[in-house]
């Protein structure tokens, strides 16, 4: 190429300046801290704010529980100096008889205290839902739930009247002509288990009644004046429409029904003390036994353990079925 054409060719264009990477800059260098800061700043907001209940939950639950699982790795009878076993109390809970028995106790006593009061409470919840706004529907709603706000020490005692040789259920019994069905109730090896899940669900009945009512209050009326424009009758509603959308309650309900009937103890300390014999010992009458009575601190701790573990398990997996339930 000649001198000549040099001249002649035209300048290359100027080179722009590339836009400047997004994030680059000073500036945004600082945002990523700004937002990690302000995102420290709510948690701490957050955790002052659960402190008035953290701090004494973790007095009085968190550091018992802790203290109660180091307790099952030893011997100790409460007085003299305890032995390191390890294990072997929790695997005495898998092999001794009477905790076993124990343990049947319990989970038959679900029945009574949770399936049970259930049915009771959703069937009452309905028939109280229809008859809302009508003459005498608060009082019996407040009748039906008033067993829920009487102290279970109360309960024992009143229902032991009614369970006595000369009780109200046995007067009642020979006043109509049944008096050859009339027992000791509560001094039966047959029938003081499911006499003290009687009680037990007509304590719980009320409780699961509220909760079904407060969500029947939330289902759309628009969705049974549907139902009932397609000719749908009370029973048809009750199935189709209230049982599916109390999904929520139902499992609030189980919980709490379970936990009652697996940490079950002050009702049948009352009324049977675990008797007659064994009948109606369960986990939380044992636990008692053990460590005060017995002498077995570790096995009593390593039984209140497993105790623990079973309900946490069983709420979990009641949460985890009512969410992934249709």
């Amino acid at each position: 190429m000649t001198t000549a054409d040099r001249l002649t060719e035209p300048a290359p264009a100027p080179r722009t300046a590339r836009p400047a990477k997004r994030g680059a800059g000073p500036a945004a260098h600082r945002r990523p801290r700004t937002v990690r800061s302000g995102r420290r700043r709510r948690r701490a907001v957050a955790l002052l704010y659960l402190l008035p209940a953290l701090l004494p939950y973790t007095l009085f639950a968190v550091l018992p529980l802790l203290h109660t699982a180091y307790l099952s790795l030893f011997d100790w009878d409460g007085v003299t100096l305890p032995s390191f076993v390890g294990l072997d109390n929790y695997r005495r809970i898998g092999t001794d008889p009477q905790l076993r028995a124990a343990a049947w106790h319990a989970g038959a006593l679900i029945l009574f205290f949770s399936v049970l009061p259930i049915c009771v409470g959703l069937v009452s919840a309905a028939i109280v839902s229809r008859r809302a706004g009508r003459r005498g529907t608060a009082l019996v709603r407040t009748v039906l739930f008033l067993p829920q706000v009487i102290p279970l020490v109360a309960v024992g005692i009143l229902w032991r009247w009614v369970y006595g040789e000369d009780g109200t259920l046995n007067q009642a019994l020979r006043a109509v002509g049944l008096g050859g069905l009339t027992d000791a109730w509560l001094g039966s090896f047959t029938w003081a288990l499911p006499a003290v899940g009687l009680i037990g669900t007509w304590v719980v009945s009320g409780l699961c009644m509220v909760l079904f009512l407060s969500g029947t209050q939330r289902i759309d009326q628009e969705i049974y004046e549907a139902a009932r424009m397609d000719g749908a009758g009370p029973i048809r509603e009750f199935t189709a429409i209230t049982v599916p959308l109390l999904r929520p309650e139902f499992a609030v309900a189980l919980s709490i029904t379970v936990i009652a009937a697996l940490s079950s103890f002050d009702l049948i300390y009352i009324t049977t003390g675990g008797g007659p014999g064994n009948s109606t010992v369960v986990p939380g009458i044992l636990i008692y036994r053990l460590a005060f009575g017995g002498g077995a601190v570790g096995v009593a701790s390593a039984l209140a353990i497993v105790l623990t573990v079973v309900i946490s398990l069983a709420v979990l997996v009641i949460n985890r079925l009512s969410r992934e339930a249709p």
